[in-house]
């Protein structure tokens, strides 16, 4: 199973977590966790981190419950099966990514 499916299924059993950093960022950019919640089931997988040092984790593109786009990067520590962790959420800079959202720019 790759991360993101792993992550839907931690989700569906309500077995989430938010970072710290991820609470702060979503604040900064008024992002509301059911709208996340939500619309990880039609998430985009950007760039997927299968061996990242901290355990898998998987950046994905989705929208908000106005269709406005949102990064959600999220993670399971490293050594466990579990919780999915929302690591960091925000909308992304038409500057730094290609009109899709789906590349980073150079």
């Amino acid at each position: 199973m790759d991360t993101i499916e792993r992550i839907r299924h931690l989700i569906a059993q309500g077995d989430v977590r938010i970072s710290e950093h991820g609470y702060d960022e979503m604040a900064e950019d008024g992002i509301l966790v059911r709208d996340i919640l939500t619309g990880v089931a039609t998430a985009v997988v950007v760039e997927d981190y299968p061996r990242f040092g901290k355990g898998p984790s998987v950046l994905v593109l989705q929208a908000d419950r106005a269709g406005h786009p949102l990064h959600v990067v999220w993670g399971i520590p490293r050594g466990h099966s579990r919780p999915a962790i929302l690591v960091t959420a925000y909308r992304p800079s038409p500057e730094s990514w290609s009109d899709d959202l789906l590349r980073r720019r150079r």
